[in-house]
């Protein structure tokens, strides 16, 4: 007899006990003996006694801590490795732009675009970040939590209702609302502490920000209050990595009349910052008292024009080891929609990435990975999990012939030889932009640091 739901409370009339019951009666007329209590998760399974045909109780022959030890990459055959070296390069060449007195915070949101927030950050601090920025009050507790004491600024207002947070873990608001500010100012001089902010600035992107023109009258609005402390004054260019210049140029001049024009209204605007990425190599009359390092500390250039001023080195590469090989016959189709046939003499080799991991759909049969130094083209639709690439068996006399076997590690994203494959490229072909792509491949692969 099958099992009763768990569910199941019984029918009208009679209770769960008493069914049970007449169902283990039934069962022994059947010849079979009363169900068993539930066994402990883990602990035990059930096997079929081969003679009686009856199910029995056995108990696993397995030390479940012991199995629980079994590393990540044993689990499963994909990874992400994460040079902290190239973070510590990044870093020090990024200083080289900037006077001795400039302050460089690291923007670490997002878990560090991919990289792991609290790795990073202690990697960019050791090689000279003085500050860290990330975009929400978790984020920000993570790394407090994490033992990471140096400054730390969210680069957007929070709810009123993360205020405890911020004062209790000693993490620095964006602020461009009154009442905010003064719900802050309120809490903080309620537990005798001072509220430190940094005010933003709309110049011209007109995402968040007190509109450059309005900046004086806010200050007056909230700079009654006793325990507010304004630490900073920024704003965030929307072109500084665009080849036209215009733009960029009119934000620069709003963020330069509001920040003197808090100064002649007897405000000290404390930490001037507005340099990202891109306008710290580009535009050094931007600098001011602090730059944001965010993509660029991952190895990336903002934009085609810094390529050739700074060297980077990106930081994250792709893994994985060939779970499955195939020779699939000539005109046979792989993978969902069977869009790729083969076309014979080649060897279709699994690898266990997919979109869920980052790998976009719309990469497929348009990316190729490195084996053995060489290039092998991805063929067949990406799926959510797995993916599958093509290697031509046939002998050439201009090359040595790979056969490859499952365990063998493929480079999704990365360099071996001369051979490569980048971020940069995949964000072209997808018509997107490094930073989604990065992030992408840090949804569920294990992270390794080296």
């Amino acid at each position: 007899m099958n099992d009763l739901p768990n569910g199941f409370t019984g029918f009208a009339g009679v209770d769960r006990e008493q069914f049970e019951s007449a169902a283990d009666a039934i069962r022994r007329q059947h010849g079979e003996e009363p169900a068993p209590e539930p066994a402990v998760p883990g602990s035990f399974q059930y096997a079929r006694d081969l003679d009686s045909g009856r199910r029995v109780e056995t108990e696993l022959p397995f030390d479940m801590n012991r199995i629980d030890d079994i590393p990540p990459l044993d689990q499963r055959w994909a990874w992400v490795e994460i040079d902290l070296s190239a973070i510590r390069h990044n870093v020090a060449e990024t200083r080289k732009f900037l006077q001795p007195r400039c302050r460089l915070t690291a923007v670490v949101k997002a878990d560090a675009y991919g990289h792991g927030a609290v790795e990073v950050s202690k990697a960019a601090l050791g090689a000279g970040a003085d500050r860290l920025a990330v975009a929400t009050v978790p984020e920000a507790v993570e790394l407090r939590k994490a033992g990471l004491t140096a400054p730390i600024l969210i680069l957007a207002q929070p709810p009123a209702t993360s205020i405890p947070l911020l004062l209790g873990y000693n993490i620095t608001p964006t602020i461009y609302e009154p009442d905010f500010a003064v719900a802050y100012g309120e809490a903080a001089d309620l537990h005798g502490v001072k509220a430190p902010y940094h005010l933003a600035v709309n110049t011209g992107m007109n995402r968040i920000g007190v509109r450059f023109d309005h900046v004086v009258e806010f200050l007056h609005q909230v700079s009654f209050h006793r325990a507010l402390e304004l630490e900073g004054v920024f704003t965030h260019y929307a072109t500084a990595d665009c080849p036209e210049t215009l733009d960029f140029n009119i934000q620069a001049r709003h963020f330069a009349d509001a920040i003197a024009a808090v100064r002649a209204a007897g405000f000290d605007p404390g930490i001037v910052h507005s340099a990202n990425s891109a306008a710290i190599y580009r535009y050094p009359d931007v600098h001011f008292d602090m730059v944001r390092l965010g993509i660029s500390l991952y190895g990336f250039h903002p934009c085609p024009e810094t390529r050739g001023m700074v060297d980077l080195r990106p930081a994250m590469s792709v893994h994985a080891r060939i779970t499955d090989t195939r020779f699939v016959p000539m005109s046979e189709g792989v993978s969902y929609g069977l869009h790729y046939r083969s076309p014979g003499s080649v060897k279709i080799c699994t690898v266990p990435i997919g979109y869920a991991d980052g790998l976009r759909r719309g990469l497929s049969s348009n990316t190729d990975f490195i084996l053995g130094g060489r290039y092998f083209r991805q063929v067949g639709n990406i799926c959510m999990d797995q993916c599958m690439f093509e290697v031509d068996m046939r002998s050439y006399g201009t090359r040595d012939r790979i056969d490859p076997q499952v365990g063998d590690e493929v480079l999704i994203v990365g360099s071996q030889g001369i051979a490569e494959v980048t971020i940069d490229e995949m964000a072209e072909k997808l018509g997107s932009i490094q930073h989604e792509i990065a992030i992408g491949f840090a949804q569920r692969m294990e992270r390794i640091y080296t």
